[in-house]
């Protein structure tokens, strides 16, 4: 396990997933049911979303040429980048379709942990760190890595949802956000790209 791979994907994952569509679910579902219940699910759906796309890194780099996984890695850099500007121009649409979802699956206490892992695992496919994550673990080389700086990153955005989200919200602008991570990911498709076409 490499430290310093870890340290590096968590903020980005982090940055990636803070505003995102399904903080905003855990956040709703916490309402409605034991915060540490909507912990629980979240978490583990998002510790199988890390595993496919750690998988589907992992696969690229095995398959493909080095400079060919660059080229790869440098579009999906960039389609993330274009995921995060679009997602900043949406955001209070995604906000209002993901309470939507929450209340209308809001189950009793027994129910919570399954609720908050369907909601958040429905939420999470072809998101924007689900892609973050495939990219890096093909990118960096070191999956193990990867795979425990994004689960934690996004752990922790859940923790955070369902601890004090509409607090943290207050504070939060959540386009800026998204703009920063969209100048982050640009930068990394640009270095990747130049790496793909120098070899």
């Amino acid at each position: 396990m490499s430290l310093s791979v870890l340290l590096g994907v968590f903020p980005v994952i982090f940055l990636g997933e803070l505003p995102d569509k399904t903080m905003f679910a855990s956040l709703v579902l916490s309402t409605k049911g034991r915060p540490l219940a909507v912990w629980l699910g979240a978490a583990a759906a998002f510790a199988v979303h890390v595993a496919i796309a750690v998988s589907i890194g992992v696969a690229l780099f095995t398959i493909l040429p080095h400079r060919a996984v660059n080229a790869v890695v440098a579009v999906i850099f960039f389609v993330g980048a274009g995921l995060a500007i679009r997602e900043a121009r949406n955001e209070r649409k995604h906000e209002d379709r993901e309470e939507r979802l929450a209340d209308q699956t809001a189950p009793g206490h027994r129910r919570t942990v399954l609720t908050a892992f369907i909601v958040v695992f429905v939420a999470e496919w072809g998101d924007l760190t689900q892609v973050l994550t495939a990219n890096l673990a093909a990118r960096l080389h070191s999956p193990f890595s990867v795979a425990i700086g994004s689960v934690l990153a996004l752990w922790a955005v859940a923790a955070l949802a369902v601890i004090g989200g509409r607090g943290l919200l207050r504070w939060v602008n959540v386009v800026t956000i998204r703009i920063v991570t969209a100048v982050i990911l640009t930068g990394l498709g640009v270095a990747t790209g130049v790496l793909a076409i120098i070899g």
